[in-house]
């Protein structure tokens, strides 16, 4: 019998900003940018990596932060068409639920999966020495061997109609290390639903 997916409890649209900001931080391609944007902001890695969702005014700096750098609450770049009213949740998956969550329909995504968006797909194809767009795989190579060797990751942020079919939103690397290492079971993510989802996660 597959393992259902464990909800763990409740979140909020605050914590889901928190969390996609603390992700991008450590990225290679966004950490810079954002950087940028907190110091404009005359603000500290701190507000990142120290959230304290109880503070209303931290709350709205980080919101901005993510709407300058992604264009979040504001119908562009990374969440056009992302409706404003999401339910967020904790979960943990299992390997198999894992396996069935699709990468952002976005063509580097496309290409590195051979087509299907799914991150087992693009593990074979880095395994087999293909790139997507002549882009290196080190990263996600690196990140499957960080991971093996007890590195443990920030969580994942998957969204969808319904919480039985997942776009990623934040976390595509991770996402691809993990299928580089087999899908361990028990991956922490914060999964968001709304009626109108099908418009973003396509």
């Amino acid at each position: 019998m597959l393992a259902v997916m464990q909800v763990r409890g409740m979140s909020s649209a605050d914590e889901m900003v928190a969390c996609f900001l603390r992700g991008e931080l450590s990225s290679r391609r966004f950490g810079r940018n954002l950087r940028s944007h907190l110091a404009a902001a005359g603000q500290a890695e701190r507000l990142l990596t120290d959230p304290d969702l109880s503070d209303v005014g931290a709350n709205r700096t980080r919101r901005a932060l993510l709407a300058a750098t992604r264009g979040y609450g504001e119908n562009r770049d990374l969440f056009e068409n992302f409706p404003p009213h999401v339910t967020w949740t904790w979960a943990r998956l299992s390997a198999h639920e894992a396996a069935g969550v699709r990468y952002l329909d976005y063509s580097y995504w496309v290409e590195l999966s051979g087509g299907s968006r799914r991150p087992h797909d693009a593990a074979v194809r880095i395994t087999a020495g293909l790139r997507a767009c002549d882009v290196p795989n080190d990263p996600f190579v690196d990140a499957a061997h960080a991971f093996l060797g007890g590195e443990r990751f920030p969580p994942l942020i998957h969204v969808g109609e319904s919480r039985d079919d997942l776009v990623c939103l934040e976390g595509h690397l991770r996402l691809t290390a993990y299928a580089l290492a087999g899908f361990p079971t028990g991956i922490e993510c914060l999964i968001g639903t709304a009626p109108a989802m099908g418009r973003w996660a396509r």
